[in-house]
């Protein structure tokens, strides 16, 4: 952390065109900030983008600091901010991938009523042939499905977002139902 008349050279180096002068504030205060929206977040990768938009918003917002105020406590400012809108987009995320999820469901419920009520050797032969014919990542996500796997837990093992365990599952779901077609016509 720099003092205010530390923060107010680099500030009057800013202002004669040395932007190369910002990284100073960021090494500065980045790990304070970054400890900051840590106590708030879960996932690491948002802590990271979450500090980055910090700093580009303080950066093209400096005309704004009152120079002599403390520079920390206006980063962490405009980190609530930034939190307030990462939540406020994280509810309405959870809430469209809900409404995605309950519309696949309800799509595939007829031809899963079908399947169990044809529930015999020739249906459930077919199904696993099919399911043995999806690529390794969306028997996976099948399996995990099947097992009752969180869909965040899945992601992180994957290595990608919890939308896309949902777009794969919903692929899986697609592939299973025209091979099962195919398989039972």
């Amino acid at each position: 952390m720099l003092d205010p008349s530390e923060v107010v050279v680099i500030l009057d180096q800013l202002d004669r065109g040395n932007r190369d002068a910002f990284r100073h504030l960021v090494r500065a205060y980045s790990l304070s900030l970054r400890s900051y929206i840590a106590s708030q977040v879960h996932h690491l990768e948002d802590v990271d983008d979450l500090a980055q938009d910090v700093f580009i918003v303080a950066f093209r917002n400096l005309g704004t600091f009152r120079r002599g105020d403390d520079f920390g406590a206006w980063l962490k400012g405009i980190a609530r901010n930034k939190l307030s809108d990462h939540f406020r987009s994280a509810g309405r995320r959870h809430n469209a991938l809900e409404r995605f999820r309950e519309a696949i469901a309800h799509t595939v419920q007829d031809d899963l009523d079908r399947a169990t009520a044809k529930d015999d050797d020739v249906t459930i032969e077919a199904l696993l042939r099919c399911v043995g014919q999806l690529p390794e990542k969306l028997r996976r996500v099948v399996r995990a499905g099947l097992d009752g796997e969180k869909p965040a837990a899945l992601a992180e093992e994957l290595v990608t977002s919890v939308a896309a365990v949902y777009n794969l599952h919903y692929r899986a779901n697609q592939l299973l139902r025209n091979c099962l077609r195919k398989e039972l016509d």
